[in-house]
């Protein structure tokens, strides 16, 4: 068998403006990867770097000539492991790169066998979730009417970001319009330990299901200080990139976040949530701002999931693939009707 490669970089613009508290975006950039083996049959993935972690679009353009060397130079799809401990031993940095690539091959291997991912792998289809619906920091006035939108539309569970003087004021303003939806919070690190503590206290008055990365990824002590002592659950996000990370997050939260374009492949995502099982704690898929290309092969993992925050393609103005069912925001893996991962991209 011969496998043939093809990369494509696109600039995306999202439907708002999305605010963290890092900073805000307008558009998103992804890398799209496509593998055809020599029957025709074509893989779909894509990259969408975070700069946060060192990667950008460049970066990855940059690195998957090399990627893709491999995946021709050994022409089997169905070699997924070697592949990948290949791509790990050529690239150790670009994770999102190197799961532009996971992406496609498994999307090619499942399409060859002419069945979804989910059943590739094994897994129930009845056994999903419902996507959280992220609100991004911006004034009250625009995170209300988005917050509006979202239930409008039927998202039942809905994701605040914070990390402002006025956390308190945003979260009652979310929860007085979505009286009714299962609220999480997302500090993306803005906040001190005991800063932390003082605004999870007041927090716990809204209902919230848990509160997100409250503390910089680099105090892992003041992580710790926080779970120990909080009225709500804790999730890891930024402290949670990679498997070697579980054991150390084991006893400083309750929730191990994994992203696909953290962790660098479907393979490692497998890895890390068989380990956040063994380490006693609850499993959540987030994501970037991204493309189906992407989305969908993440959304084959719910049913090995507690939490998944899968909503990156709903946050487009317009997205080049289309991917997994997602009525109301449920992950309708069911419901979908073609091999693979689902992905299939415009002929733009």
């Amino acid at each position: 068998m011969s496998l043939e490669t093809a990369v494509e970089r696109r600039s995306l613009p999202l439907e708002y403006p999305f605010g963290i508290a890092r900073g805000t975006t307008t558009e998103t950039e992804i890398v799209l990867v496509r593998i055809r083996a020599d029957d025709g049959t074509t893989g779909v993935g894509a990259a969408a770097p975070s700069a946060h972690y060192g990667e950008t679009a460049a970066t990855v353009a940059a690195v998957l000539p090399d990627l893709c060397a491999i995946v021709e130079d050994i022409g089997d799809p169905h070699q997924l492991e070697r592949i990948e401990r290949r791509m790990r031993e050529t690239v150790r940095r670009n994770p999102a790169a190197r799961t532009a690539v996971s992406i496609a091959l498994h999307d090619l291997v499942a399409k060859r066998f002419d069945v979804p991912l989910y059943r590739y792998w094994g897994l129930d289809p009845t056994e999903t979730l419902e996507t959280s619906y992220t609100i991004g920091l911006d004034d009250l006035e625009t995170m209300r009417e988005k917050a509006t939108t979202a239930v409008d539309r039927g998202y039942g569970t809905l994701k605040v970001k914070l990390g402002t003087g006025r956390d308190l004021e945003i979260v009652r303003t979310i929860r007085s319009v979505a009286p009714d939806a299962r609220l999480f919070v997302d500090a993306n690190e803005a906040w001190t330990p005991q800063e932390a503590l003082t605004k999870i206290d007041r927090l716990a008055e809204f209902d919230l299901a848990f509160v997100e990365q409250p503390v910089p990824a680099e105090d892992p002590e003041g992580l710790q200080f926080v779970y120990e002592r909080s009225a709500l659950p804790i999730a890891a996000d930024e402290s949670c990139v990679t498997l070697a990370d579980i054991p150390q997050i084991a006893d400083r939260c309750d929730i191990a976040n994994l992203k696909l374009m953290k962790c660098g492949g479907l393979r490692e995502a497998r890895r890390m949530i068989s380990a956040a099982r063994a380490h006693g704690l609850e499993v959540m898929c987030g994501c970037m701002t991204e493309s189906n290309a992407s989305i969908a092969a993440a959304c084959h993992l719910a049913p090995l999931l507690d939490y998944a925050d899968l909503d990156g393609s709903l946050l487009l103005a317009d997205d080049p693939a289309d991917g997994v069912p997602m009525p109301d925001g449920r992950i309708d893996l069911a419901g979908l009707e073609r091999p693979g991962t689902g992905a299939v991209l415009d002929s733009s």
